[in-house]
C-alpha cells in the first residue's frame, strides 16, 4: 500500500503534466492555440525528451522521474502556474538535484536548467520554513563557508582539534555517531598546516619577461583557506608565461555557494562587492581557479538582468572571466616543463566541463607535461556528489553517487588525481579512503608547476646558478 508521501508524489506528478491535454514539447510555445498565461521562463523550453534522465546522478540513483531535471522541471512548472503548493515533499525533490549541470551538455533543446534550479531553490527559501534542523545546520554552513576570515579562524580550531588528540577521542567515545551532517563535515575537512593557514597570496607580482596581460585573481574561500598551494601555484605559472599577477586586498566570497542554494539576495550582495572590488584594479582578465566560482562568475550577468545600474557592469566583468586552464591553453607555451613521471586520472569538475565547457584546455596543458601518462576516468562526465556544499546537507545522497566515482578512480590504476575543483578532491579521497586508499590529488596547475619549477632547477643546474627565485 502507498504511504501518504509515495501518494502525494503521485498527486503532484500529476497535477505537472499540462492541465490543457498540450503535448509537453507545444507547452508556452503558442502552438497549442492559445498564449500561454505566464511569461516565458527557461522551463518552457524543455520538450520532455528525456536524454537528461541518464546522466542524471539523482536519476541513476533512484530512477525517480521527478528526481531528474526533467521531473524538477514539471515541478516548477505546477508551482509557476499555482497548480500545485510548497511543501516539505516538493522542496525535497529540489534540495536532492546536485546542481551538476550534466544535462547542460546533453539537453539537444539547450534549456538552461542551471537558471530553472536556481530559481526553484530560491522559492524554496521564500515559501518553506524548513525544521529547525535542518535552519540550524544551513545557517551554520553559511555563516562559515562564504566568510574567508571566519573559515581561516575555523582551520585554526581544525589544526588545534588534530594537534591535541581531542579529534581520536571523539572517535573513540563514537561523539559524530550523533550528527549525520556533523560528521560529514569532520570527514571532509582536509589536512591543515599552521603554515598554509598563514599563507598569503601577494598583492602583486610581476610577469617573468615581457608581459603579455595583467590577471586579477579570484583568491576564493575554501581556496585560499585550506589550499593555498593551489594559489601560489597558479600565481608561479602565470608570472612564468609573461602574466602580471594582482591579487586584490580584501575581496570575499564570490557569491557561488549562496545562490546554488537558493540564498539569492545573499548571493548579489556578495558578487556586487567582488566586482566592485575587481573594478578598481586596471586588469585585463579575471583569472578563476575553482570550477564552481568561475561558472558562477561567467554567468553573474543573469543574476543582475533587472538591475539597469549594476547589470551592463556585472556583464562587462563576466565578460573578462577565464579559468586559469582556460587562459593558459590559449596562450603558446613560454616556460620549458620537465618530466613529470606519473600516471595521472583527470576528473572533470561539473563546473568545468559542464557549465562552463572548458573540457579540453586541463587535458592540454596535462599533456604537454613530458612522460605524464594521463587516463581518462570511465564515465567521467558524471558527478562526484561533492557539488559545493551538497555534500554537507545531502550527506547520504552524496556518497552514494561518491562511491561510484570512487569506483570508477580506481578502475583506472593511476599514481594521482588530477581536479580543478577543492570540492570535488576532498570529496573524492574520503570515498577513497573509505577503502583505506590514498591517492594523492591535485590541481593540474600544480603539476605544470612542478615541471616548470623542475625545469628551472634542471637549467640553472647545468649553468651552475642558481634558480631564479619565484613566489613562494
Amino acid at each position: 500500500m502507498a504511504t501518504s508521501d509515495e501518494a502525494l508524489i503521485a498527486t503532484q506528478r500529476t497535477a505537472a503534466r499540462d492541465a490543457s491535454g498540450v503535448p509537453a514539447e507545444d507547452r508556452g510555445t503558442g502552438r497549442s492555440g492559445g498564449a500561454p498565461e505566464r511569461a516565458r521562463n527557461p522551463a518552457d523550453d524543455c520538450v520532455h525528451c528525456g536524454f537528461c534522465l541518464p546522466v542524471c546522478p539523482t536519476w541513476q540513483s533512484w530512477q525517480e522521474e521527478m528526481d531528474s531535471p526533467r521531473g524538477r522541471i514539471d515541478l516548477y512548472r505546477a508551482l509557476e502556474d499555482g497548480r500545485i503548493a510548497m511543501s516539505p515533499i516538493v522542496a525535497e525533490h529540489f534540495d536532492r538535484c546536485l546542481g551538476c549541470m550534466a544535462c547542460l551538455t546533453a539537453c539537444p533543446s539547450g534549456v538552461r536548467y542551471d537558471h530553472v534550479i536556481e530559481a526553484a531553490r530560491a522559492r524554496v527559501e521564500r515559501d518553506l520554513r524548513r525544521g529547525a534542523g535542518d535552519r540550524l545546520h544551513r545557517s551554520a554552513v553559511f555563516a562559515l563557508f562564504p566568510r574567508p576570515g571566519r573559515l581561516r579562524a575555523a582551520g585554526f580550531l581544525l589544526w588545534a582539534w588534530r594537534a591535541t588528540g581531542l579529534r581520536r577521542l571523539a572517535r573513540r567515545l563514537g561523539l559524530l555517531r550523533f550528527s549525520r551532517r556533523l560528521a560529514a563535515l569532520e570527514a571532509l575537512a582536509p589536512p591543515v598546516s599552521l603554515r598554509e593557514l598563514l599563507a598569503r597570496v601577494p598583492a602583486r607580482t610581476p610577469a617573468r619577461g615581457a608581459r603579455r596581460l595583467r590577471a586579477g585573481l579570484v583568491t576564493g574561500c575554501v581556496q585560499r583557506v585550506f589550499f593555498p598551494g593551489v594559489n601560489a601555484a597558479t600565481v608561479r605559472v602565470l608570472a612564468a608565461e609573461g602574466v602580471e599577477v594582482v591579487a586584490p586586498r580584501g575581496q570575499g566570497c564570490c557569491g557561488a555557494l549562496s545562490l546554488h542554494a537558493g540564498r539569492d539576495a545573499e548571493a548579489r550582495r556578495l558578487t556586487r562587492a567582488l566586482i566592485e572590488r575587481f573594478e578598481r584594479e586596471a586588469i585585463d582578465v579575471v583569472v578563476v581557479n575553482a570550477a564552481g566560482c568561475g561558472s558562477h562568475l561567467k554567468d553573474v550577468g543573469a543574476l543582475f538582468e533587472h538591475d539597469p545600474e549594476f547589470g551592463p557592469r556585472a556583464r562587462a566583468f563576466a565578460a573578462r572571466v577565464k579559468d586559469v586552464t582556460e587562459l593558459l591553453a590559449a596562450l603558446p607555451a613560454r616556460a620549458r616543463r620537465a618530466a613529470v613521471r606519473a600516471r595521472v586520472a583527470y576528473h572533470s569538475p561539473c563546473h568545468l566541463g559542464h557549465a562552463q565547457r572548458v573540457n579540453e584546455p586541463p587535458r592540454a596543458l596535462l599533456r604537454s607535461i613530458p612522460e605524464l601518462e594521463l587516463v581518462e576516468i570511465p564515465d567521467g562526465e558524471q558527478c562526484c556528489g561533492s557539488a559545493g556544499v551538497y555534500n554537507l546537507v545531502e550527506p547520504e545522497s552524496a556518497v552514494e553517487i561518491g562511491r561510484r566515482k570512487a569506483d570508477a578512480v580506481l578502475s583506472t590504476r593511476a599514481a594521482l588525481l588530477a581536479s580543478a575543483n577543492p570540492g570535488c578532491s576532498l570529496h573524492i579521497r574520503r570515498m577513497l579512503a573509505e577503502r583505506d586508499v590514498d591517492l594523492p590529488a591535485a590541481h593540474p596547475i600544480e603539476l605544470l608547476d612542478r615541471a616548470i619549477r623542475a625545469a628551472e632547477e634542471e637549467d640553472a643546474a647545468r649553468q651552475g646558478v642558481a634558480a631564479p627565485a619565484r613566489p613562494s
